[in-house]
């Protein structure tokens, strides 16, 4: 019997990302951007567990802030839930228990590995069985980068990011990241883009109709290649972000002054990602960041996308309730029906 079936929680966890690469082409009608983006999944989590319940709801805690995370229908894993309850015809609700790891509006795709987590749980929950091409395609109706969330690995996106083709990485990427306690949301990292096009700022990458991977980035990475890799990697929302973070412009020198093969931030930002040649690198690297006074994390990729964590030691029914930050729904969120 399965621990849903049994009445247990669903306990899966779903990995942040970051963007290798990004290049970002015209808004489109929807006011999407066309983006050709290749994605890496890395080993920082986000722990979603689902419960059954009556009604929709969920509590959020974490290393990270989390007090502006919502706790309504805007918040991404619910409306994970919702999206499933409707297209499966389930009547049940679940109440969702979620442990951030990720940096929240860090531009590593938090959210959607939320999203991605919470569709693979209450799949399971549920017990709607359904296809991983299936729920692919709910995953694209959520946001961009929750497709990717549930692949993991590592992937070219086209369109808005969200048609995936899983890229060939040998080897493991080491990664030092470091966070920002004030976030980017990504519709602003967007719209500064566009205007400093329009304003033909200097050294900002030009509009292309139909944005492209860079084949070097491809080759780096099956050639198990970190320094080819550092030579190819860019972002055309970097720019964007270091406008409206200006502090970042020192943090990407401190992390190459102090040994990083390359720097780059990661999506929409304000998260900082730093390529190394292997993981003694990226303790080295860890520590002298941390001595510039720096938050600092060291993590590898690629890793899988969301799956379903066995619980069977202490702590198998989800997060403490004193923990570093708490943030849950009131009584009427917890009551709310679909």
């Amino acid at each position: 019997m399965s621990r849903a079936a049994a009445g247990g929680p669903v306990h899966v966890r779903a990995p942040g990302k970051i963007n290798l690469f990004l290049r970002v082409g015209e808004a489109q009608p929807d006011g999407y951007h066309d983006v050709a983006s290749a994605y890496q999944a890395v080993s920082l989590y986000e722990e979603v567990w689902a419960h059954p319940s009556d009604a929709f709801s969920i509590a959020v805690e974490g290393d990270v802030d989390v007090s502006d995370v919502p706790l309504d229908d805007r918040n991404l894993a619910i409306r994970a839930a919702r999206m499933l309850a409707a297209e499966t015809g389930e009547t049940r609700g679940v109440r969702l228990e979620v442990r951030k790891g990720v940096p929240v509006a860090g531009g590593m795709g938090g959210g959607s590995a939320d999203a991605a987590a919470a569709l693979v749980a209450c799949d399971a929950l549920w017990g709607c069985g359904l296809p991983a091409a299936r729920l692919h395609e709910l995953a694209a109706r959520l946001g961009a980068d929750v497709p990717f969330a549930l692949m993991g690995g590592t992937a070219v996106g086209t369109g808005r990011g969200d048609r995936l083709s899983p890229a060939l990485a040998r080897g493991r990427y080491d990664w030092v990241l470091v966070p920002s306690a004030d976030g980017i949301s990504t519709p602003e990292a967007y719209r500064t883009l566009d205007a400093q096009r329009s304003g033909a700022t200097p050294g900002i990458a030009p509009l292309v109709p139909a944005p492209e991977i860079d084949p070097d980035v491809l080759h780096a990475l099956v050639a198990a290649s970190p320094g080819q890799l550092a030579a190819s990697i860019r972002n055309d929302l970097q720019a964007p972000a270091v406008a409206l973070r200006p502090a970042l412009a020192g943090v990407l020198a401190a992390g190459e002054r102090l040994g990083a093969l390359a720097g780059i931030v990661s999506g929409s930002g304000p998260t900082v990602a730093f390529l190394v040649h292997d993981e003694g690198a990226a303790v080295e690297l860890h520590d002298r960041l941390r001595a510039e006074g720096l938050r600092a994390l060291p993590v590898h990729g690629p890793v899988p996308g969301a799956r379903i964590v066995d619980d069977d030691g202490p702590g198998r029914h989800g997060p403490g309730r004193h923990g570093p930050g708490r943030h849950e729904a009131g009584d009427a969120a917890r009551t709310a029906r679909t």
